[in-house]
């Protein structure tokens, strides 16, 4: 078998183990920590946030020693994509509401933390280590004072208790959801799940090196289109599945919450663990991240407090425009 097409095809095992075990390990952590009469109003800011994000940072750790190229695309290319493509697509399906949290505390920090990293690629071709620190305490701040507010607005009666949905009667499903009461199970999922995330990231990682070295594209190009639509696949699957089903209210604090912790736990926790050279070839491409965050807070602000089907076509011309740069830059 040829080198390229085995790792094409260990890319795509190494991807659907990132989905899987980022899916069952969120079940099984959510599960303990429900057990431990955590609210579910904490468990879903914190431990579904990191899950669903859990691809990114596995893969940019996994390269970060050897492929800073892979690293940092694939936290700016999953930033561009989740703005323009998932949100444009979930727009296209239903308008998509903006609640007054996203306008007053989460679109200021995302597009705060955007420029932030844009700085830090301007000001120097690596991604230093304190920058990294900085980034991943911002983190910590922003996941304790994220808790500390909604806990404050859920007493208040701001916030409501989201319904649980109904669990299958039969089949796999109906197997699965009563095996979810048990703690042993729980305890399984979480760290089967993080294990796949782990394997998965590695997996992802090295061969998205091999096809890099095989065609003769920067590695760049590849972590900003083949990995990060990859490790964006549970962003893609939880958004225009909540649209669709006409959950919209967290189809957006989905994908912003999920930008942040791209920027200050992917990054972040990769530069503090190892200086990332090469940043400053992502200028443009950063900016272009700033601008879709800038994009989607200023269709978020307009008058309606929703982003419509024409601000999804907005932004879906914008993740064309996008990658139709990305392909005459690299091969012109």
């Amino acid at each position: 078998m040829p080198p390229i097409v085995q790792a094409i095809l260990l890319l795509v095992v190494g991807f659907v183990l990132l989905v899987k075990g980022a899916d069952w390990f969120v079940d099984g952590a959510a599960g303990v920590a429900g057990k431990a009469r955590i609210p579910q109003l904490v468990i879903g800011l914190t431990v579904v946030a990191f899950g669903t994000s859990a691809p990114e940072p596995a893969v940019s750790l996994s390269s970060a020693a050897s492929s800073g190229g892979i690293a940092l695309g694939n936290v700016v290319g999953s930033n561009i994509m989740n703005i323009l493509l998932i949100l444009g697509l979930s727009a296209v399906f239903t308008a998509l509401p903006v609640g007054s949290s996203l306008k007053k505390i989460d679109f200021p920090m995302l597009m705060g933390v955007s420029a932030l990293f844009v700085l830090f690629i301007w000001t120097g071709n690596t991604l230093e280590r304190w920058e990294g620190i900085l980034l991943a305490a911002l983190l910590v701040g922003y996941t304790v004072f994220l808790v500390v507010h909604s806990l404050s607005q859920k007493k208040k009666g701001l916030i409501e208790v989201e319904e649980e949905e109904e669990a299958p009667t039969s089949g796999f499903g109906a197997w699965y959801a009563s095996m979810k009461d048990k703690v042993w199970f729980l305890l399984i999922l979480l760290f089967v799940g993080l294990a796949m995330v782990v394997f998965g990231g590695v997996l992802a990682a090295d061969n998205a090196e091999i096809i890099a070295r095989e065609l003769g594209v920067d590695e760049k190009v590849i972590g900003l289109t083949v990995v990060a639509i990859g490790t964006s696949l549970p962003e893609l699957v939880t958004s225009v599945t909540a649209a669709t089903k006409g959950k919209t209210d967290i189809a957006v604090g989905n994908i912003v919450g999920s930008n942040i912790f791209n920027i200050l736990m992917v990054a972040g926790l990769s530069a503090a663990i190892l200086p990332i050279a090469g940043s400053a070839k992502f200028m443009v491409d950063g900016c272009i991240a700033l601008a879709a965050a800038v994009l989607l807070a200023v269709l978020g602000y307009l008058k309606g407090n929703k982003i419509t089907r024409v601000g999804g076509i907005i932004l879906l011309v914008g993740f064309v425009a996008y990658y139709v740069y990305l392909f005459v830059s690299t091969f012109a």
